[in-house]
């Protein structure tokens, strides 16, 4: 193993595919508005009660979220450092999270200490699956023997080629926590519309469009993934829900359809992002060209 990979837990992979890769997740946290000191992580998405949570969020229940420190990355890497490795961070977007910028901060405390040693910190301008998929492709590259400069610039490259789009059942969670701004918010609500969004190419979320129905929201994204997906037969498209698994089925029927992936992997949203983009939401993150976050 050539150099170690280290992600967060936006990354929304299930352990099934970290841990046997020993991919440690900096963790980020969540808690009730209402009780600071109930202060909650999760680690694995497989066992986290989505469906009580996002009922819970629809019941009135408020949540904010809190970014790792420099500590926690440096306590995952140093170890690493001392047993004479390389370490790789992909990291969620800085542009909705601060945690690649804390992950500098760390990354010159290593560098002081571990001066033979490389550590690199990709911002991946992206979120749950789609950092989930720059963490399989840094996985992929490990096992063909590249260096952890190769993979770092390859991964790069990757980053501007994830596409993210999603739709939401209110813009008022993105709002509240500070994801959007208060027109698009207010934009969303006078019409009573199904709000479709997507990340940029710097990781910010954007307006795509605006349709009547959860149906016709999930027929929009599948209709962007038939016409930017590249090379849908050779990847592993990814979607994350915020418990709907009904939308979440006919997004799978219709991207099977026309342009089948190789794989389709479909989790519950993590909790914080989770948090973020609220009950309802439906994710889809795949694969496009170098220029596809300037595509609508």
């Amino acid at each position: 193993m050539s150099f170690k990979i280290v992600t967060d837990t936006s990354c929304n992979l299930p352990l099934r595919i970290l841990e046997p890769e020993d991919i440690k997740q900096v963790p980020f946290s969540y808690y009730p508005k209402d009780n600071e000191d109930d202060i909650r992580q999760c680690f694995d998405i497989e066992n986290f009660d989505g469906k009580g949570y996002y009922e819970s969020i629809k019941n009135g229940l408020l949540c904010n979220t809190t970014q790792p420190s420099p500590q926690y990355y440096y306590d995952i890497m140093s170890e690493y450092a001392k047993e004479g490795y390389d370490c790789l961070y992909v990291a969620m977007s800085s542009g909705i999270s601060g945690a690649y910028n804390t992950s500098l901060i760390a990354k010159d405390m290593l560098e002081e200490e571990f001066p033979d040693r490389k550590f690199y910190m990709l911002d991946t301008r992206a979120a749950s699956l789609a950092e989930g998929i720059i963490v399989m492709k840094a996985i992929e590259y490990r096992k063909q023997g590249l260096s952890i400069d190769e993979a770092y610039e390859k991964l790069t490259y990757d980053s501007k080629c994830v596409y993210q789009i999603f739709t939401v059942d209110s813009l008022r969670h993105l709002q509240r926590t500070g994801r959007l701004s208060n027109a698009a918010m207010i934009i969303g609500t006078v019409l009573n519309i199904k709000p479709i969004l997507r990340g940029n190419e710097f990781g910010k979320i954007i307006n795509f469009d605006k349709v009547r129905g959860n149906k016709k929201a999930i027929q929009a994204m599948a209709e962007v993934y038939d016409r930017i997906v590249k090379d849908a037969g050779s990847q592993t498209v990814c979607i994350a829900h915020a418990d709907n698994d009904a939308d979440t089925a006919y997004l799978i029927e219709l991207l099977n359809k026309n342009n089948p992936p190789k794989e389709i992997l479909s989790v519950m949203y993590e909790p914080v992002t989770g948090t973020h983009v609220g009950p309802g939401t439906v994710a889809l993150f795949f694969m496009g060209d170098e220029d596809c976050r300037f595509k609508q």
